[in-house]
């Protein structure tokens, strides 16, 4: 088993996952409120040394955040900024993306170089599944960032042509490891497994579910996917070229973290998500190497992950509040 050590943080800069927009609990009006008068923290602190990579909200202004370092989970609250771990360092594990499922009131993770995807009981953070969607002794696998549709979590790999599609049950059973389906990515994406930087990264789905748009770290390109075939077209951006990691689809605009840029560039897409136009970049003086992002209220929330910093048990991690409006 491969795993993220201080020494191969070079290798895996623009790994992250994304945080996209997928079922989560709704907020309440007081809530949104309080954060639209300017009552919630701009930066959060993280644990020294915990080496984020992924956001997801659950109830309220309850978030967590993954950990590259360790498969740690830590629940915060973006009202007071105050938090911990919820999910203790896992031997043997990584956390890359996490999606919060408001349905079951579960987390889904993705395990990068480990292969595989962990199921968390959101309050008491207790692993409630293992999946090794991929072994890493046939060769490199990344298992980077999940989407939540109605019925399926899908799962990116950034060193397998390929996406992951894991059951969601209505009745809120745990998917057996025989229901999930590896679907090839086929027609234009463009996959390089000798790539330092991956490929297939951050991913989000069209509101009717029907498609999947994934961020080709690679080459800087979007692609949009049939959900059902894998079948891949690239989103025509006009020739821009973006440095995407996570991805974050509100409406018709899509937010990507261009991480060595410090910046979000917003794209609008077209309705049949065929193609699109950057209609303008968000920054902030606290953004250091962000990863990814997600929505709560009138606000992004965005991890600084600092993967052009050596990790360290000293290293300062924070969560970053961007109101859309800048």
């Amino acid at each position: 088993m491969r795993t993220l050590t201080p020494s191969s943080v070079l290798a895996t800069i623009l790994l992250g996952a994304c945080t996209a927009e997928g079922p989560t609990a709704p907020e309440s009006p007081a809530l949104r409120a309080s954060a639209a008068a300017g009552n919630f923290p701009d930066l959060i602190a993280l644990p020294d040394g915990f080496w984020p990579e992924g956001i997801a909200f659950g109830r309220g202004s309850t978030f967590y955040v993954s950990s590259l370092a360790t498969g740690a989970i830590f629940r915060g609250d973006a009202r007071t900024g105050e938090g911990g771990l919820l999910v203790p360092p896992q031997p043997g594990r990584e956390a890359v993306g996490l999606k919060y499922d408001a349905h079951s009131h579960r987390f889904i993770v993705a395990g990068g170089f480990t292969g595989q995807a962990y199921i968390h009981d959101a309050a008491t953070g207790a692993t409630l599944a293992v999946y090794q969607l991929a072994d890493p002794a046939e060769g490199l696998t990344l298992i980077n960032d999940v989407v939540l549709t109605r019925d399926a979590a899908y799962l990116t790999d950034s060193y397998r042509p390929v996406l992951y599609r894991i059951p969601l049950p209505p009745t809120g059973a745990l998917a057996a490891t025989g229901d999930i389906e590896a679907l090839p990515i086929s027609g234009d994406f463009e996959f390089d497994p000798a790539t330092p930087i991956g490929n297939a990264n951050g991913i989000v789905a069209s509101p009717d579910e029907r498609h999947l748009v994934i961020m080709n770290s690679a080459n800087g390109a979007l692609y949009r996917v049939d959900s059902r075939t894998g079948h891949a077209s690239e989103v025509d951006l006009g020739g821009a070229s973006l440095a995407g990691d996570g991805l974050l689809l509100v409406g018709r605009l899509l937010y990507v973290v261009e991480g060595p840029l410090d910046q979000i560039t917003v794209v609008r897409l077209d309705p049949d998500l065929a193609g699109g136009a950057v209609v303008r970049t968000m920054t902030d003086a606290d953004l250091q190497f962000p990863s990814t992002i997600a929505r709560f209220g009138g606000a992004l929330y965005a991890v600084n992950a600092r993967f052009d910093v050596v990790p360290g048990p000293d290293v300062a991690y924070q969560v970053v509040r961007l109101e859309v409006g800048h």
